[in-house]
């Protein structure tokens, strides 16, 4: 998994970019999500556009970082979930627990 990230209008943007399964993935995501909380900015979107795939592991990469949010404040919300990652998060009722939106612009908005 690549990670690139950007703010738009004081909320931080994260590109996930291929698979995420796990491993060094995981640890890349949650020292990000700990560097913006450290800075103060506690507005998280996760853009899903570029995602391929993600397995159980992947899932638990995502619902960590919500933890590790709302423990301090913050929030983690979805944008452009593909169909795959819909279905997965449909299947795991995660679908429920994460806010997910069309695009980064209605989830930038929703904070």
């Amino acid at each position: 998994m690549k990670l690139s990230n950007y703010e738009k209008d004081g909320v931080v943007v994260l590109e996930p970019k291929g698979k995420i399964m796990g491993g060094p993935d995981a640890t890349v995501l949650h020292e990000k999500l700990h560097e913006y909380i450290e800075k103060g900015q506690k507005k998280v979107v996760v853009d899903m556009a570029k995602v391929e795939w993600m397995n159980s592991t992947g899932l638990g990469i995502l619902i960590s970082g919500l933890t590790t949010l709302r423990n301090n404040q913050g929030e983690l919300k979805l944008a452009n979930v593909t169909g795959k990652i819909q279905s997965l998060l449909t299947i795991t009722k995660l679908i429920t627990v994460f806010e997910a939106f069309d695009s980064v612009e209605e989830a930038v908005k929703s904070f």
